[in-house]
């Protein structure tokens, strides 16, 4: 909001998020994780800006076997081993991103940007006592290495509510980002310092990887729907393309209501998509953000709405154990925000880290992803993607224009739950005509391959419909398990709002400028 407020446009204000993100909420997001941003400028085409991460290893002749570092993270009531350390590192993409948005459709200095984040780095971010249960929960990947420990456990514990987190080498390098002196991890002194730091480490990520990054901008993937024109992301990753299906096979249908047989129908299709699914395979701006996917719990969204402006924002928050069979499987950091300015210029960014490397490119404080250890992204096994070849994700940006005049903007993290969490909210918006609140906020179902997950609120007779279908779990209270979707909207009549998920701690701001 800062950003938008000093005239800088969506994109800028979503730039200036991720840099942000990275430091206040380093369990989710990092300049060394990758990301997605689907771009509609008032002026020119709308853009998906892929900078999700790469396979390593160009450059090198016969690979070495690379060298994953188990680490076991204690949930209430089960454990889950991670791979971590420098092997589970592909090549990131965010910092790449964030600079080649900026310079095609920014219009605020770049210094500009960076500013909230490099003082956020110096200063340091007093830890709430949500964002200190996610440290606590990936505790022994975040103080893996000395510079894990020196940010995270600086006086020899770990950091708790209330204290502050600071990172004095990320502040260092988002200031040298900002004026210009380093261009990119592509750099030459960057790419080497980390090549060095792979090769001791047992990891396959060169110089070659870093310098020969590109981020590719794709056509986004269409779908009409309702009198809505939904734009998302498109292949090779593969959310945008589960989410549209679910659209296209819907449409077929007479639109959703609160019935019975409604929410079986959409019941059905996520059941559908699900068991065909495979990785393999402003005067400002609204905007809305999100965070991890197994160590959330839901804050009150704040929210202050003005005539010119929204944004929607996350915080971390926690939640008590889910019972045996809602055991999460995997803890991947993700962070969504989405902004729209007074001028209709339009950004929706979903970025991820992974479940953190524990290991940091040298001199940076920059920690890189582990998305090279996350099993349910390489189905053919660990490493068999080829160097420099994308990998394929869930992340599914997403923005809609409405026959009537309407502009939204959303997207969710949640892992597998972002297909469900996002076909939720859209049918609620364009088949029920729910306002942008109640969409977010209303009960989401989800298919877990083994039981239909059903959010507390539906009617009994809804329920007791679904049961006679499938195995029904429902939960006893709303949980960051179903997703975060954080969106903003502009109305037919130009008035601003938006929304953050409660489920994953999101925030909504409405800014009048000037």
């Amino acid at each position: 909001m800062t950003v938008l407020a000093a005239g800088g446009n969506a994109f800028d204000a979503a730039v200036a998020a991720g840099f942000a993100s990275a430091v206040a909420e380093p369990g989710l997001a990092s300049l060394g994780g990758g990301g997605f941003m689907l771009a509609r400028p008032v002026a020119g085409p709308t853009v998906v800006f892929d900078f999700f991460v790469d396979a390593p290893g160009l450059g090198r002749g016969e690979r070495p076997t690379p060298h994953f570092t188990p680490v076991t993270v204690r949930f209430a009531g089960a454990q889950q081993v991670f791979h971590a350390g420098w092997g589970s590192a592909a090549v990131p993409g965010c910092l790449a991103g964030y600079l080649h948005v900026h310079r095609s459709l920014g219009r605020a200095p770049l210094a500009t940007v960076v500013a909230p984040a490099r003082r956020l780095a110096a200063d340091g971010v007093v830890l709430t006592p949500a964002q200190a249960a996610v440290l606590s929960l990936l505790e022994p990947i975040v103080t893996l290495s000395p510079e894990g420990r020196s940010v995270f456990a600086p006086r020899g514990r770990l950091l708790g509510a209330g204290d502050t987190m600071r990172n004095a080498d990320l502040a260092g390098f988002l200031d040298a980002v900002g004026h210009g002196t380093v261009g990119g991890f592509g750099d030459p002194g960057v790419a080497a310092t980390a090549e060095s730091a792979m090769d001791v480490g047992g990891g396959l990520m060169t110089a070659a990887d870093l310098a020969g990054y590109r981020v590719v901008e794709r056509l986004p993937l269409r779908q009409d729907y309702r009198g809505g024109h939904v734009r998302t992301n498109p292949p090779p990753s593969f959310g945008g393309r589960i989410v549209a299906t679910g659209l296209d096979r819907l449409s077929s249908q007479p639109p959703l209501d609160g019935s019975p047989e409604s929410f079986v129908r959409l019941a059905t299709v996520l059941v559908e998509l699900t068991e065909g699914h495979g990785p393999g395979d402003g005067s400002v701006g609204a905007a809305a953000a999100e965070g991890p996917e197994a160590a959330e719990g839901p804050e009150g969204p704040e929210a202050a709405e003005g005539p010119r402006a929204a944004m929607g924002s996350r915080g971390s928050g926690g939640s008590g154990p889910p019972p045996e069979s809602r055991r999460p499987r995997s803890v991947r950091g993700t962070t969504h925000v989405s902004v729209i300015d007074a001028e209709g210029n339009v950004a929706a960014m979903t970025t991820s880290n992974g479940s953190c490397s524990g290991v940091f490119v040298p001199g940076t404080g920059v920690q890189l992803n582990n998305v090279m250890g996350e099993a349910d992204l390489h189905p053919r096994g660990f490493h068999a993607t080829p160097p420099g070849t994308r990998i394929g994700s869930m992340m599914a940006p997403t923005i809609v224009t409405t026959d009537g005049g309407g502009l939204l903007a959303l997207g969710s993290g949640g892992s597998e739950r972002i297909r469900s969490a996002l076909t939720c909210v859209l049918t609620n918006l364009l088949d029920r005509g729910l306002t942008l609140d109640a969409a977010v906020l209303a009960p989401r179902l989800h298919w877990d391959r083994t039981r239909l997950q059903v959010e507390p609120g539906l009617p009994a007779e809804v329920v007791e419909r679904l049961s006679s279908v499938w195995p029904v779990s429902v939960w006893p209270g709303r949980d960051l398990y179903f997703g975060g979707a954080h969106a903003a909207l502009r109305s037919a009549d130009g008035s601003m709002s938006a929304v953050g998920d409660d489920r994953r701690g999101g925030v909504g701001r409405v800014v009048e400028v000037g």
